[in-house]
């Protein structure tokens, strides 16, 4: 049995009834499960371009705040510091990189 954070087609209706990508059905679940149905085109679209293993972590992160009143702000805020850690990481590999090759 399938709940609506887990059907998609379910918890949008018809608005998003053009479902064809794995990355769309990602985010309308993001959505569903962060319930901000709202802002489910901005989900699909993170789904598309960011890191699937940063929206992982950062729902996980959520999810330890049940009783949270906008698990949305959670979310976003745990996204864009983790954004930030992996993009510190991969400069500092780049960086020793080209010490490396002098």
């Amino acid at each position: 049995m399938s709940t609506i954070k887990d059907n998609p087609k379910k918890m949008l209706g018809d608005k998003h009834k053009y479902i064809s990508k794995e990355y769309q059905i990602y985010g309308l679940r993001l959505a569903g499960k962060l319930g901000d149905k709202e802002r489910a085109t901005m989900y699909i679209k993170w789904a598309k371009e960011k890191n699937r293993a940063i929206l992982d972590s950062a729902l996980s992160f959520t999810a330890d705040y049940p009783n949270a009143k906008n698990k949305a702000k959670i979310f976003m805020w745990k996204v864009k510091e983790l954004e930030r850690e992996y993009n510190a990481k991969r400069e500092d590999k780049e960086k020793n990189k080209k010490k490396i090759k002098k």
